[in-house]
């Protein structure tokens, strides 16, 4: 599953800018009940990435029970904020 994949299942478009207020809403709504039904550790990943980008991804401890799957989140979350100069 990749990022413009995930985009376009949960918010129609790959383009966020062109969302509305209400559909960004409607989509983190869809993909946050997804996350919460999702097994496959791949895809979980990748929908719990895709939500901490837009800001409301589950805390770590909730999102993942196994703490190797944590710390790569961790990672994940720190080069982000390197990417973005924090």
């Amino acid at each position: 599953m990749d990022f413009d994949d995930q985009m376009r299942r949960y918010f129609g478009t790959t383009e966020l800018e062109a969302l509305t207020p209400a559909a960004l809403e409607s989509g983190k709504e869809r993909l946050a009940v997804e996350f919460g039904l999702e097994t496959d550790r791949g895809r979980r990943f990748a929908m719990w990435a895709l939500m901490h980008i837009l800001g409301n991804a589950p805390d770590l401890d909730v999102a993942f029970k196994d703490p190797a799957d944590q710390d790569i989140a961790r990672d994940f979350m720190d080069m982000l904020a390197q990417a973005n100069g924090g």
